[in-house]
């Protein structure tokens, strides 16, 4: 087994006291999927009436997994879900082995839960290129399903991460009517992370009572402002998946409430967080804010443009405040800009403006605000009333280490 890597310095003190979600349950495993006696295996199984929602990679060549759950999405809701994960291997680029070993797996968790086929959904993250031995799984879904239960989220969160140094989750309660209701959610991702989903597997489970097309567009939305607005090294995963189920237990209609959608918003947005805190290698927690952009779209260009900018990424790293490799971004971008138009600070030390760096600037100022963990970069446009906020990390030698040694 592969030794533990040193947990990021960037992330929390410890594992949130996630609440229990009524209706659903949960349990782990060691399958031995790429590591002896590492828990590397989830199952989740939801009552009936769960609504089952999701985003995934938009990859031309995404998994057997990911394929298989978009086709179910939207199936009926009457016989409950499960969801079952693996880590340690992706079963992306495998051919009809993948459709194979999905087919497998799905049908072994029906058989043990009695739920149909077109209700079991499956991710696997790992290694892309390596048939997945799912005989290794299918062998310890008994054993999962035995040991279900409603306060067993972490574990499963434990079981997902592969380059991770920390499990991830996020939780929040929230009032409709004088009545609460409750989100949980887990997520992995460290590597191979961009918008358009990442190398990420995102679970969020909630006792509010939704719709399964008004649970999804909202969960596509939100998205949109969370999971699609970070990036650790601009590349997209063939395995993105993120899940929202919603199973009703609590008996409160949240469909089109504004608090369950803020509610469901933080959720994500602490998860999404949580996975730059984690990028391989990070030392840096960095939050790009765009505006005066042509428009917002253009303003989200602009900053991934920045955020995805090797040379901007390892002068953070070295803390150095190299303000001309943000001009550099900005123009390479795409999307409409003035050069002499430009503003940048670096937290609130106004760096340039008018194209040509502030009278007022001191670079031992600049340096000052490169030196702390949490780092904003601030660019005004002079164009518009466009905005996008978009978070990303530090480009360190770890992160070449951690993937130069990745299949061994």
């Amino acid at each position: 087994m592969a030794a533990p890597m040193p947990v990021s310095p960037l992330a929390p003190a410890s594992f949130p006291d996630l609440p229990v979600i009524k209706g659903v349950r949960f349990a782990s495993a060691a399958a031995g999927v790429k590591y002896q006696d590492r828990t590397d295996v989830m199952l989740a199984v939801m009552d009936p009436g769960t609504s089952v929602a999701g985003v995934f990679t938009r990859s031309k060549t995404r998994s057997a997994p990911v394929l298989d759950c978009q086709a179910k999405l939207g199936s009926s809701a009457d016989a409950g879900a499960a969801i079952l994960v693996n880590s340690g291997n992706s079963n992306a680029f495998t051919g009809h082995f993948g459709q194979s070993s999905v087919a497998q797996i799905t049908t072994a968790v029906a058989d043990a839960t009695g739920l149909p086929a077109e209700r079991v959904f499956t991710a696997s993250t790992g290694v892309i290129g390596e048939p997945l031995p799912h005989d290794r799984i299918v062998a310890k879904i008994g054993e999962l399903h035995s040991n279900l239960n409603e306060g067993a989220l972490e574990g499963a969160a434990k079981a997902i991460m592969t380059t991770d140094t920390f499990a991830k989750g996020a939780s929040a309660t929230v009032g409709i009517g004088g009545q609460t209701i409750k989100i949980a959610g887990i997520a992995k991702g460290s590597g191979m992370i961009a918008p358009d989903m990442a190398t990420m597997l995102v679970y969020i489970f909630t006792d509010a009572k939704v719709g399964q097309a008004d649970l999804q567009e909202q969960l596509a939305e939100i998205c949109d402002r969370t999971f699609n607005c970070i990036t650790v090294d601009s590349d997209t995963s063939t395995s993105d998946s993120l899940m929202l189920c919603a199973t009703g237990a609590s008996g409160v209609d949240a469909t089109g409430n504004a608090e369950f959608a803020a509610g469901l918003e933080r959720v994500m947005l602490d998860l999404s967080h949580q996975v730059v805190r984690d990028g391989e290698g990070a030392t840096k927690f960095v939050e790009i804010q765009i505006t005066g952009a042509a428009s917002d779209a253009d303003a989200k260009i602009h900053g991934l443009a920045i955020a995805n900018s090797p040379l901007v990424k390892t002068a953070i790293a070295g803390e150095d405040p190299n303000w001309g490799r943000v001009v550099m971004a900005i123009g390479k971008s795409g999307a409409e800009a003035d050069r002499d138009l430009l503003s940048i600070s670096f937290g609130d030390v106004l760096v340039a403006e008018n194209g040509w760096v502030s009278p007022d600037y001191k670079e031992e100022l600049g340096a000052a605000e490169m030196n702390k963990q949490e780092i904003t970069l601030k660019v005004d446009l002079g164009l518009g009333d466009g905005k996008s906020t978009v978070w990303t990390c530090d480009l360190t030698h770890q992160y070449i280490s951690i993937n130069a040694d990745y299949r061994s």
